[in-house]
């Protein structure tokens, strides 16, 4: 009898089963768990959904999201057909019989121990290559809404004569279907052979036959798919060449059709096409054959065609054809290419003027008139001044500026722009309270003149304060949307909100509808698991009326609510109708445009402010784009978040297609209202990709662009030591045969390896003007000084050298402004503020302007030529490069602190001439006065008398000369 003491002999002892309340525990934590994972991955969606909603922008959610699960569901769903078909098939089509040998019979352990699976294994498979497929196919619902909303260039292509939409939106779409039909062709190939290969379709070792018919029928039919589509591809590459990018030793990077593409790779795409077609028919025809003779001997001349006809062919005609005369055998396709992408970057208009360099006026006081006239000389540098602004108008630690300040228009003059925007970093007692309710927005827009300073050197505001007051009057300056402003805040809730301190703490609550509301659990929840913010669920701080503010940046929402646009770099703000609005220029992009020369964004407009600074950095760094256009200007309100897309450029093919895409989501032009229209400007990292071009496309010989010779490059910036590109410059100036100053937007050009100037480009940067955009481009035909030139021989002057010892021994630190340059009289002027910033003192001051006029031609006894000076303010280095006092008539604008050194118009005994200059100097006293107070009634008084002074001296004068008598 078995031991019943419990020995090891004895029964095991019976564990009993779950009592049913713990299995309805178990039941219910396992169905918890799945659902809290279930809202853990629905939380993204939904807080996304509910933001798009909030911005008025669900269709572009929408729309994207429909596309994508169409694409997903549809190609997901062929590759899971076509893979698990063949699988299928391949099982359906086994041997009877396996042939009794080792490799069967080891075989037969597989193919038993799957037998109880089989259904659940092809399941799988099929599930996976399906999700694969899918999760690749969604990431092409660009291509696929360009391809299906497309419209006409009406632009054709110089070699197949097909529109250029074919290569923007259908070439990419065919391409990706092509690589699906592979993709499908080739897993389901494997797929086959493998199920093939373990029941005994096909055998490697086994005696007899290596496959069976049916075997070879079913995988010769799939090779016949994968040749045709071979075929297909082989057909299709004749129309890539078109948009080929290659290396051409003349231009460095090309795109389209050369010599040897179009004589020697063209006819044996088409060659390669026939073969391949036959080659798949003779697959196909294995089905009836039973047999892999001419097949693999189709297959082996295909093989055989692509090294020899595809491959050496076109290497023996580039050796023998083209090399021996290159540049004449080239001339047709690099005129294409110039063409092709002075179209594609929109600088097909712009031609170089020549422009001598040598002054055109000799007499020295008429240069010095007109280098009053010839430009509203930028010295308050914005990309030095923000810690200026920051000392003197931050007012608390937790407020901030950007880096680089902005340039603005207002009241027609050049105003440098500043947002007082919320630095988290400077909140007083860091708290989640504190971070996200109490300080949740910046105050106010600080702006200051551009073409002027007081004595210190400090800039002279036209709107400053807490709150700002100044010229701008009245407007909403609390800023809740900022280029600064990266964290969430909640707001409209019991929790009050510091609005600012001055003269005591003031409080406010959010009053727009801006954001998502909290009042529902079920948000909170969401953002809560969203955000990683458990305190978002059960603070007490959130209520009624409470909403979350987040993705705050302009770029960043404007990208989000078009991301089929690619956003400028530089976003600024601009008060428009009593608002803050950011302004957003946005570019349509492609990389199809047939045979222009392609470029990356991230590298052409990199400049020495852009980089490391990636408040300046164009958003898609890495795309390249063969054509561009500057078709959306966007808006982002400060206060309320909202984003406004307006139609920019009405005839791009690339915008209709994508406002087919999202109907409804741009705004036509006309809807831009005069008070905004006014802040447009011609966007800076549009021409700085212009101005890259323009280096090698300023050339339409193709003769002379093959030799280079005149190839141009843009200069690096002379006050940078980082060996990084100027950057180009908003400036108010002339260009030559103007008659008035325009908003422009400049650069220079050097040759290359030279250092010399080349080239000078303008762009009319103020949207209000019938000339905007247009480019002018000067090409300087004798032997000016280039930027860098300019600066060694300023940083080689003893007055440099003793003020930069002065200043070292004053442990003060210096540095160089933007050196400006302009157009003057046939010759170049150029201007660069110097600041100098002690150890102690916290920002910048101006104190010192240098001016070089330079001119290629010097007469006997003229001076002019080359000349550079460095004095204490505008007016002394323009009287001292020209060599004489300032015109008789005061130039100085309405408003100007008058700089120490500046000359007062010359004695005269008519009465009516005294009497004028004293009222001018009594008006500008008294603005002086009322600009120190901050009164702005009486500054504009005083400007107005002024005015009406300088032009009752201005008669004088001119009576005086025709009458010196003064009777």
């Amino acid at each position: 009898m078995p031991d019943r003491g419990g020995s090891p002999s004895g029964p095991r002892m019976r564990v009993g089963r779950p009592s049913r309340r713990a299995r309805t525990l178990l039941m219910t934590l396992g169905v918890l768990a799945v659902l809290a994972m279930a809202f853990v991955m629905f939380a993204g969606f939904w807080t996304d959904w509910l933001w798009y909603r909030s911005v008025k922008y669900s269709s572009v959610f929408t729309t994207t999201l429909w596309t994508k699960i169409g694409l997903f569901a549809v190609f997901g769903l062929l590759m899971g057909l076509a893979v698990g078909l063949n699988i299928w098939l391949a099982y359906r089509l086994r041997p009877p019989l396996s042939a009794m040998s080792l490799e069967q019979q080891s075989l037969d352990r597989y193919r038993m121990g799957l037998a109880p699976f089989k259904k659940w294994v092809l399941l799988a498979v099929t599930a996976l290559v399906a999700l694969i497929a899918g999760a690749s196919a969604s990431g092409q619902w660009r291509t696929w809404l360009m391809w299906v909303n497309g419209v006409k260039f009406g632009q054709k292509d110089p070699q197949f004569d097909l529109d250029v939409s074919f290569y923007a939106f259908d070439l990419p779409w065919y391409r990706f279907l092509l690589a699906f039909g592979f993709a499908a062709a080739v897993l389901s190939l494997i797929a086959a052979a493998l199920t093939h290969y373990l029941y005994g379709g096909l055998r490697i070792t086994s005696p007899g036959a290596r496959a069976t018919a049916a075997a070879t029928g079913h995988l010769s039919v799939l090779l016949g798919v994968f040749v045709s589509l071979k075929a297909v591809a082989y057909w299709l590459d004749r129309y890539g060449l078109a948009v080929k990018s290659s290396d051409f030793k003349a231009t460095g990077n090309w795109t389209g059709l050369r010599y040897v593409d179009a004589n020697a790779y063209l006819p044996a795409k088409t060659i390669l096409f026939c073969i391949a077609a036959i080659c798949a028919v003779l697959f196909f025809a294995t089905l009836w054959r039973r047999t892999w003779q001419l097949p693999v001997i189709g297959f082996g001349l295909m093989v055989l065609s692509a090294i020899l006809i595809g491959g050496l062919y076109p290497a023996i005609v580039q050796k023998f054809q083209v090399q021996p005369n290159e540049q004449a055998k080239e001339a047709p396709y690099i005129q294409k290419n110039i063409d092709a992408t002075r179209k594609a970057y929109a600088i097909d208009s712009t031609k170089p003027e020549n422009y001598s360099g040598k002054s055109t006026v000799k007499a020295k006081d008429q240069l010095r008139t007109d280098a009053d006239t010839a430009a509203a000389y930028r010295i308050l540098d914005p990309n030095i001044v923000s810690p200026t602004f920051q000392q003197l108008e931050q007012k608390r630690k937790y407020y901030q500026f950007p880096t680089t300040l902005d340039v603005d228009r207002y009241q027609g003059k050049d105003t440098v722009v500043g947002l007082r925007e919320l630095n988290i970093k400077g909140i007083p007692k860091r708290n989640w309270i504190n971070d996200h309710f109490t300080y949740t927005h910046g105050y106010g827009a600080i702006m200051a003149s551009g073409t002027q300073t007081d004595a210190n050197g400090s800039p002279v505001f036209t709107e400053s304060g807490l709150p700002t007051t100044g010229s701008l009057g009245t407007y909403q300056q609390r800023i809740y949307y900022g280029e600064k402003t990266d964290q969430y805040s909640i707001v409209g809730g019991p929790q009050k909100e510091l609005d600012y301190e001055e003269n005591g703490e003031k409080t406010t609550s959010y009053e727009e509808k801006s954001g998502v509301s909290l009042s529902s659990t079920f948000n909170r929840a969401a953002y809560a698991v969203a955000f990683s913010e458990p305190q978002i669920l059960y603070s007490g701080a959130i209520g009624e009326g409470s909403r979350i503010l987040y993705n705050r940046t302009p770029k960043e929402r404007v990208e989000a609510v078009a991301p089929w646009l690619t956003i400028d770099g530089d976003a600024y703000p601009a008060v428009v109708d009593g608002r803050i609005q950011w302004i957003i220029d946005a570019y349509t992009t492609t990389n199809g445009y047939p045979y222009a020369s392609r470029t990356t964004l991230g590298d052409t407009t990199a400049d020495s402010l852009t980089v490391g600074n990636q408040q300046r950095t164009v958003v898609a760094q890495q795309n390249q784009v063969n054509y561009i256009r500057n078709s959306v200007k966007a808006t982002v309100d400060a206060y309320d978040g909202t984003v406004n897309l307006y139609e920019w450029d009405t005839q791009d093919p690339v915008l209709k297609t994508w406002m087919k895409a999202f109907p409804d989501t741009v705004k036509p032009k006309s809807a831009i209202k005069g008070d905004l229209m006014g802040h447009l400007r011609y966007p800076q990292d549009m021409f700085k990709v212009q101005r890259e071009l323009l280096t090698r496309y300023h050339v339409t010989d193709p003769a002379q662009f093959y030799s280079g010779s005149d190839a141009w490059q843009v200069p690096d910036d002379p006050t940078n030591k980082d060996g990084n590109a100027v950057p180009p410059y908003y400036l108010s100036m002339k260009m030559p045969g103007d008659t008035a100053q325009r908003f422009s937007l400049t650069t220079t050009f050097t040759p290359n390896g030279r250092p010399n100037l080349g080239g000078f480009m303008a762009v009319d940067a103020d949207a209000t003007s019938k000339e905007y955009g247009r480019l002018r481009l000067l090409r300087v035909t004798e032997d000016v000084p280039g930027p860098a030139q300019v600066q060694s021989k300023l940083n080689g002057l003893p007055s440099v050298a003793q003020f930069v010892r002065d200043m070292k021994g004053a442990d003060s630190d210096i540095q160089y402004g933007n050196l400006l340059t302009v157009p003057l009289d046939g010759g170049f002027l150029y201007v660069e503020p110097v600041y100098a910033q002690g150890r102690n003192a916290l920002y910048p001051l101006l104190k010192k302007v240098a001016v070089s006029y330079v001119d290629a031609d010097q007469p006997d006894g003229d001076t002019t030529k080359d000349t550079t000076v460095f004095e204490d303010n505008l007016t002394q280095a323009l009287n001292a490069v020209f060599g004489v006092e300032a015109p008789s008539t005061p130039t100085t604008p309405p408003g100007t602190t008058k700089p120490p050194g500046t000359t007062q118009p010359p004695a005269s005994n008519d009465a009516a001439l005294q009497q004028a200059i004293s009222d001018a100097q009594k008006a500008y006293d008294a603005g002086e006065a009322a600009l120190q107070k901050g009164d702005w009634t009486a500054y504009g008084k005083a400007q107005e008398d002024l005015q009406a002074a300088l032009q009752r001296a201005a008669d004088a004068g001119a009576k005086l000369k025709t009458n010196p008598s003064g009777g």
